[in-house]
């Protein structure tokens, strides 16, 4: 029996690609990990001010190695036990990103597939998107396009442009019939889960206040990075019965020392790794 999902939720998760929505903790508790995210971010620019010299990857990236905040949401039980439900009990964390889309801005994401740039096979890997604030339609929540996923990989290109969200402008190479596309709307503290093949995207935020989620990539210990760096990944749940990753240390305090470390390894292996493998990409 599922865990978190009813049996009805799991099937719409494999027909359709993605489920939601579903709640992790109040709203309440969803605000405070926003507070605690927002002055966690700004003291590491403090610390590490954004030029060529920077001795720091930037924070928005697995940012569960650096802050507390972060890795309380990536092991929340209710998470957890939803992800098992679609991946079974040997759970890492392989990748997490902070979507912050500001008010009124013109940042958007293109039609794309997660699988495509991480590297990893097979592609059995799921998304968990945490709302940190309203996620609708005026502040350019998700949008999936239902059953992509059985379409397998479809190719991409590069298509840069500043108002794109992705590190290379990555979008799909086919026509995509938007108006099949379902917008995943969440409140603070509610989730969603997507495959990683599943074409999605995202517009515009019009709304008067930020946009902030986190998106975890959640793997089965069973999938492995086709390149020949070894890459790292946080133990969550179970074991890492496969040995296909380093395990990373959890943050013990918001950036100190090991964190620090553990954080720019983690990103150093990833950069590596897409020298092997082109498609790779630190930002999702």
């Amino acid at each position: 029996m599922p865990k978190l999902l009813d049996e009805a939720q799991v099937a719409a998760y494999r027909r359709d690609g993605f489920v939601t929505p579903m709640r992790a903790v109040s709203a309440e508790q969803a605000e405070s990990w926003r507070a605690r995210m927002a002055d966690s971010i700004a003291g590491f620019e403090r610390a590490f001010p954004s030029d060529p010299t920077r001795r720091q990857p930037p924070p928005r990236l697995k940012p569960y190695l650096l802050f507390r905040w972060a890795a309380e949401i990536v092991r929340h039980p209710a998470i957890l036990d939803a992800v098992e439900d679609v991946i079974g009990p040997d759970i890492l964390v392989f990748h997490t990103t902070l979507w912050w889309k500001k008010a009124g801005t013109e940042g958007f994401v293109p039609w794309h597939q997660d699988g495509t740039y991480f590297g990893l096979a097979p592609h059995e890997h799921v998304t968990a998107w945490v709302a940190l604030t309203p996620s609708t339609l005026e502040s350019g929540c998700v949008t999936m396009l239902p059953g992509s996923h059985r379409e397998g990989q479809i190719a991409h290109v590069d298509a840069p442009d500043p108002a794109i969200m992705l590190s290379r402008g990555q979008t799909v190479k086919v026509a995509v019939d938007e108006s099949q596309g379902v917008p995943v709307q969440l409140q603070p503290g509610e989730f969603s889960l997507h495959d990683t093949m599943v074409l999605h995207a995202s517009a515009p935020n019009r709304a008067a206040h930020d946009r902030i989620g986190l998106g975890i990539s959640y793997i089965p210990a069973r999938c492995y990075h086709t390149g020949p760096t070894r890459l790292s990944a946080t133990l969550v749940r179970g074991a890492n019965s496969h040995n296909h990753f380093d395990l990373e240390a959890e943050p013990k305090a918001d950036m100190d020392a090991g964190a620090l470390a553990t954080h720019a390894d983690s990103l150093e292996r990833f950069r590596k790794a897409s020298e092997t493998i082109p498609e790779m990409s630190l930002v999702h």
